[in-house]
């Protein structure tokens, strides 16, 4: 007995030793893809306010300006993201797509959460842009203290990293990402250290943790102090991206990697910076690389240039993964999505985002030319998707967790004064370049909005010509139609009554073949659907075949393998030899006018002329593909 006790000891502690193995493997994974935006941080962060809050370090001035800091990264970061909005997930997945999902489209057709949810995640698109071109010039700009001669290539250089960082992105990510994780654990532990070492020449600059430094800032300062948050509020920009990456790592990595590596390492290097102010006094170089040896600036700038592309790298593999969801979920045109590894889901692709990004990045490097001038555009998107979040939260708490109203206000209200003071200052920075970001969340938010009314309107219109399977299918003879050997599978959006394809097909090709499959692809609000619940099949009539296929907003939909799953049971067709049909719908404007306006209509359907082809979204074999070309009014 004392032997399978101690065997049985022995298992549980190799078990636990495996978990706590896992744990911290998959802890460094997230280290590197979750938080490179907000550890990049420090670049840029506490210069810039300096600048705002007028330039002259005074001890009341940095402890102030630290206590803000500190305390934003506290309530933004670890209280409303880490701790609150982390605990609420779309069958393990986060996110403003996911919570809106969850909230305005799962449960209940709530439009203007759907609104809001949107255009949040439109705003993303905007962050997107300029997070890789303020980093890396930030980055490069160290170049300045160690070779000033170099000051005139700097803009060009930054222009070339970004450039190649855009061309790598069709080979995939999948070798790079798994350096990562190690690069950025020396990045925190570097910053963290040079923090150290200044923090020794003033240690009083601890005393910044005392929040009454900020309130004494805020209340003293006036006008100068509402403005000083606008800067204040990039300490925190990477925030959003806590919560959108907890579906590739799980909530458990994201909250150890926060609060033993991340959040410790930040405040260091704040606090450095902030000490390195109070001992040696203003400085008009990048106070960051002020707190480096002279000997090591050098190693550090091409660390910290690694550091900015691996955040940048994190801000575009965003991009692609919520462009697929917002596809899936029927917002976004089809696009064609390459997986690039076979090792992670979120190793994809998508070239006309990758192509788009670059463009605006490049284009927006080269107009503001210096990150200083960068900073003012930076930060009034994420201000706004964090508002949104806010918003959503408060439902999650009153629908999911049973809160009552009281509790839910005072949480959520709490978060929501904090996020509209940072969206109120950042909205001051809107003529100086916060409209870029802006302008750009509301072309993606019309992209979205006038595909979503025109996928509507193109189904309503469809679905009402259907008639009833027997009448159909008894009708045949009497028209000439005559049923030939074979299978059809026949790609439809309607799941009653005969498809629209059908009948119209069969009108026209003066034939039907004696197997028929409708295959119906369902997307659900969640992230993915279990294979059991994969595929269902009815035999609405004899040799006629009904098959509904589910797939979540995170999956890419598969009729050859869904036609596999049903042949299984019952549904006697011959996947070799069949014949798919799609239909490839052009629209135009009902002449009437009582459809949609003329001008959504145009350019809802210039998206469906650029959309990719349906045989490559659904996965259908094109050599024996047939597209059946229909003019539908809207």
């Amino acid at each position: 007995m004392g032997h399978e006790m101690a065997d049985t000891n022995a298992a549980q502690t190799s078990s636990n030793e495996t978990i706590k193995t896992g744990l911290a493997a998959t802890s460094l994974a997230a280290l590197g893809v979750v938080f490179g935006d907000i550890g990049t941080s420090p670049l840029y962060t506490l210069k810039t306010v300096i600048d705002l809050s007028g330039g002259n370090p005074t001890p009341e001035i940095v402890l102030g300006l630290l206590s803000l800091i500190f305390w934003t990264l506290t309530i933004i970061t670890t209280l409303k993201y880490v701790s609150v909005a982390m605990r609420i997930d779309n069958d393990g997945e986060g996110g403003i797509l996911a919570l809106m999902s969850l909230l305005g489209m799962k449960r209940e057709n709530r439009p203007w959460i759907v609104a809001a949810g949107l255009f949040g995640a439109a705003l993303i698109y905007g962050d997107g842009a300029i997070t890789p071109a303020i980093s890396v010039l930030s980055a490069l700009e160290g170049l300045e203290i160690a070779t000033p001669a170099v000051k005139p290539y700097i803009l060009p250089l930054t222009v070339a990293v970004l450039a190649g960082l855009f061309l790598i992105q069709p080979f995939g990510t999948a070798k790079i990402g798994r350096a990562f994780g190690p690069v950025m654990l020396v990045w925190f532990a570097v910053i963290a250290l040079l923090g150290l070492i200044a923090i020794r020449e003033y240690p009083a600059v601890l005393a910044a943790v005392n929040p009454l430094h900020a309130l004494r800032y805020l209340t003293t300062s006036g006008w100068t102090g509402f403005l000083v948050l606008g800067g204040i509020f990039l300490c925190v920009t990477g925030a959003e991206a806590l919560y959108a990456d907890m579906g590739h790592f799980g909530a458990g990595p994201i909250r150890l990697s926060w609060y033993a590596i991340v959040f410790p390492s930040l405040i260091l290097s704040y606090a450095g910076q902030g000490a390195y102010l109070l001992a040696h006094g203003p400085s008009d170089q990048n106070i960051f690389y002020r707190l480096c040896p002279p000997q090591f600036l050098l190693p550090l700038i091409i660390l910290a240039t690694v550091a900015t592309i691996i955040a940048s790298q994190a801000i575009i593999t965003g991009a692609f993964s919520m462009t697929r969801q917002a596809i899936r979920l029927g917002w976004m045109p089809r696009m064609h999505v390459d997986q690039t590894s076979e090792e992670g889901y979120g190793q994809i692709y998508v070239g006309a985002v990758n192509w788009l990004l670059m463009i605006v990045t490049i284009a927006l490097a080269l107009y503001f030319q210096k990150s200083d001038n960068l900073a003012a555009a930076y930060g009034i998107a994420v201000a706004t998707t964090m508002l949104m979040t806010t918003a959503l939260l408060f439902i999650a708490m009153r629908e999911i967790w049973n809160w009552n109203l009281g509790l839910a206000a005072l949480v959520a209200g709490g978060f929501a004064i904090v996020d509209i003071a940072f969206f109120s200052a950042n909205a001051m920075k809107f003529r100086e370049g916060g409209y870029v970001p802006i302008l750009l969340g509301v072309l993606v938010y019309g992209i979205m909005t006038i595909w979503h009314e025109g996928l509507i309107a193109m189904r309503a219109r469809l679905i009402g010509k259907e008639i009833p399977i027997d009448k159909f299918l008894g009708g045949l003879e009497a028209q000439g139609i005559k049923r030939v050997p074979g299978s059809a599978v026949f790609l439809t959006r309607s799941e009653t009554q005969t498809p629209p394809i059908v009948a119209w097909y069969a009108d026209h090709a003066r034939a039907l073949q004696e197997k028929v499959v409708a295959v119906t692809i369902i997307t659900e609000q969640k992230p993915w659907v279990d294979d059991q619940n994969r595929a269902s099949m009815a035999e609405i009539a004899p040799n006629f075949w009904r098959v509904t296929a589910r797939y979540g907003f995170l999956e890419r939909p598969d009729v050859t393998h869904v036609l596999e799953i049903v042949k299984t049971e019952g549904c006697r067709v011959d996947l070799d030899q069949a014949t798919y049909f799609v239909g490839m719908e052009a629209v135009q404007a009902r002449e009437d006018g009582k459809g949609l306006p003329r001008w959504m209509v145009a350019l809802y359907a210039a998206m469906l002329r650029n959309s990719t082809h349906v045989s490559d979204a659904f996965n259908m074999p094109r050599d024996r593909l047939i597209e059946i070309g229909r003019t539908v009014e809207l």
